[in-house]
């Protein structure tokens, strides 16, 4: 008999798309929530494998009876920023193995914290599965594992307009902007401002040279505690750049109070949205990453390079988040605890992932990371 998947938010543009990919590369039989009454069937997947459940994740009852059904459950319902680790402890009592798609710290270390508790009751749970977090902490493992020693992890995100988004993903950015964050720099933790220290960056085309900007993410932490470097720098910017410098203004200029309160964060949501819906036409709702991690080899100090580039930024993150399902429906990944991407995927893994769905990643060992001086 086939396996069967729960994925919660899986009428939403990343829950859709992890969908599509495990219909593609597995035979498991789907079923996807959406909050509302009324929820409609997503008219691209193919009804003889999938169904649709309302489902409020308030509701715990109904929560935990569509669990007890799955084989693996898939956590796409953001923005996490509000979520706790519920999802994933039900999971846990039912012994259901647990993925999820978030970006947020706060939720990430809340999940984190249930590694005894799903290792004890047999769960594989991985989380930031998508593309950032997820394919690129990947990326990170695989330029680690290049080095006899590793001393530095750079990874930089940028994102064409609004990377197919919605107000949902624009009100967490610019929540993110609100406050200073902790960054792994030198083997000491030192405070960053969000959308500080400008940085040029070049990645192939169709982006070439773009800027990047700290930007807090679950890797400034997960990788700084899965892999023995000094420095991990975690930078994101947006194309065209005029969107950086409005979310520059956003960062520095605004009154801090003005965007914790829910009207402003919302008119600021409004505005890029209908800002984007015109400029997305242009730059595209793609995703470039590039990855750099400097250290030692063979004696000598080396920097090795990884980059991609993808024309969809919600089709890769389904690619990231379906390619574990996978593996993890199959046997062939189980590693029962609580684990970031790059603890739990091996990079043979990875790799054989990625090649099945047609992703191409670039590699090289010392080439320039910026190709211009500001």
């Amino acid at each position: 008999m086939s396996k069967h998947v729960l994925i919660l938010g899986g009428q939403g543009r990343i829950g859709s798309s992890v969908a599509r990919d495990l219909l593609n590369h597995t035979q498991v039989h789907l079923t996807v929530t959406g909050k509302h009454p009324g929820t409609a069937y997503p008219s691209q997947l193919p009804s003889d494998r999938c169904q649709v459940l309302q489902l409020d994740l308030a509701d715990t009852e109904k929560l935990a009876t569509a669990i007890a059904t799955a084989d693996l459950v898939i956590h796409c319902a953001g923005p996490f920023h509000h979520r706790d680790a519920g999802v994933l402890q039900q999971c846990i009592r039912q012994g259901v193995d647990y993925l999820d798609v978030s970006d947020n710290v706060r939720f990430t270390r809340k999940v984190l914290a249930c590694r005894a508790a799903a290792a004890a009751a047999g769960v594989t749970a991985i989380v930031n599965t998508g593309i950032f977090p997820g394919i690129s902490n990947s990326m990170v493992r695989q330029g680690v594992e290049q080095l006899d020693q590793a001393d530095e992890i750079r990874l930089s995100y940028v994102v064409g307009g609004s990377g197919g988004a919605g107000l949902t993903v624009l009100r967490t950015t610019f929540l993110g902007l609100l406050q200073p964050f902790d960054a792994w720099i030198d083997g000491k933790w030192h405070k960053v401002h969000p959308y500080s220290d400008r940085e040029p960056l070049h990645l192939p085309p169709p982006y070439n040279t773009v800027h990047v900007y700290w930007y807090e993410m679950p890797e400034t932490f997960t990788l700084a505690e899965a892999f023995p470097v000094k420095t991990v720098v975690t930078k994101f910017g947006s194309v065209p750049d005029f969107y950086n410098h409005l979310t520059w203004i956003a960062a520095h200029v605004f009154p801090k109070s003005w965007i914790r309160h829910p009207g402003g964060t919302e008119f600021l949501s409004q505005v890029s949205y209908r800002m984007t819906q015109v400029s997305d036409r242009l730059s595209g709702i793609g995703v470039g990453i590039r990855c750099d991690v400097v250290g030692q080899r063979h004696g000598q100090p080396v920097s090795y390079y990884s980059t991609l580039v993808h024309h969809n930024t919600a089709v890769i993150a389904g690619y990231g988040t379906g390619s574990i399902a996978e593996l993890v429906l199959a046997g062939t990944l189980q590693k029962p605890g609580v684990w970031a991407v790059e603890e739990a995927l091996s990079t043979e893994l990875f790799q054989q992932t990625m090649q099945s769905r047609g992703i191409e990643i670039q590699q090289g060992w010392g080439e320039e990371r910026l190709a211009i001086s500001d």
